[in-house]
């Protein structure tokens, strides 16, 4: 998404660090595109750790891109706030979320497409664009967003057990049209917990709050 910042923490590299090896041998030997998912709360570190993911297999000479889910939304950022005030059920992810895009960018990218077309949202023109993505020499697809769990054909799926509470000092920092302390955003911060909590159970690996990594036997 146009205007959002990335900044990596040790915490973030770290989690990567202990995932890579964990998965290489898998990437290395499947024939098609290897896809990842990283899911979690709103400010639990998605994309941050998409991210180092992705900066981890480029050690070990692994191309890799990072979709954020973000991208998918029906709405634009601004557009989307007002109409989740205007009515309560335009929450979750087969109402406000396009995941049949982003299942159909999966799907060319396993079947060896060599570029996908997907959306884009620039948040601060609070518009949504188009964008080409070139996957020439890609080997992994990394797909990041809260409801990406649930994306199927997919290799290797992560959860990061953030709450909204463990998440309050991340999204501070970010701080998207000053979003935190509202007590709308707060409801539905709530309520998407209890949306993806079971979420975690899909996982085979599963990040903790104070971002210690456990692997799913």
């Amino acid at each position: 998404m146009k205007g959002d910042i990335i900044v990596l923490e040790k915490h973030h590299i770290k989690a990567a660090q202990k995932i890579v090896p964990e998965i290489l041998e898998e990437i290395k030997v499947k024939v098609a595109r290897y896809i990842i998912t990283v899911a979690g709360e709103s400010g639990s570190g998605k994309s941050e750790t998409g991210k180092a993911i992705a900066d981890e297999l480029a050690k070990a000479g692994i191309k890799a891109v990072l979709l954020g889910q973000d991208d998918y939304f029906v709405l634009p950022p601004k557009s989307n706030d007002v109409k989740r005030r205007e009515n309560p059920e335009w929450l979750g992810p087969h109402i406000e979320v396009r995941l049949d895009i982003l299942e159909g960018n999966l799907k060319d990218a396993i079947n060896g497409q060599p570029k996908i077309t997907k959306p884009l949202i620039d948040y601060n023109a609070n518009a949504i664009e188009e964008e080409k993505v070139n996957l020439e020499g890609v080997k992994v697809v990394i797909a990041e967003g809260t409801y990406t769990s649930l994306l199927k054909n997919v290799d290797t799926k992560i959860f990061i057990a953030r709450n909204r509470l463990d998440t309050l000092e991340h999204r501070k920092k970010r701080n998207r049209g000053n979003e935190v302390g509202d007590p709308f955003i707060e409801n539905v911060l709530k309520t998407e917990h209890k949306i993806i909590a079971g979420h975690q159970q899909l996982a085979d690996f599963i990040i903790t709050k104070e971002y210690e990594v456990i692997v799913v036997e």
